[in-house]
């Protein structure tokens, strides 16, 4: 059974984002920003399952413990935009729109 978790740090500092200057921030730039932190909790999430703990390997409160780590690691790497996947989505929804407001 996994139990989905909710990181309270990153939704904080998404909401702290969202006055900035006074202005909202765009919500393709928030919502980029998220599919990014869970394409990369799933990317850490295969990643640590190849990782061997030792004695201490398996059960309940590892594979817990493995998901939360693995949420860590993806917020900071979103945090950082380093990756380029949240640049690159919030490229497409900007054309989505484009292409709406186009139409009509």
């Amino acid at each position: 059974m996994e139990i989905p978790s909710t990181n309270f740090v990153a939704m904080a500092q998404g909401q702290a984002q969202l006055t900035r200057n006074g202005q909202a921030t765009d919500p393709a730039k928030t919502t980029a920003r998220e599919f990014e932190a869970v394409f990369l909790t799933q990317v850490m999430e295969e990643m640590l399952k190849t990782v061997s703990m030792g004695t201490m390997d398996g059960g309940f409160a590892e594979e817990t413990w493995r998901s939360f780590l693995a949420r860590a690691y993806a917020d900071q790497l979103a945090l950082q935009g380093t990756t380029g996947i949240a640049q690159s989505v919030e490229a497409s929804i900007g054309a989505y729109r484009a292409a709406m407001v186009k139409q009509g």
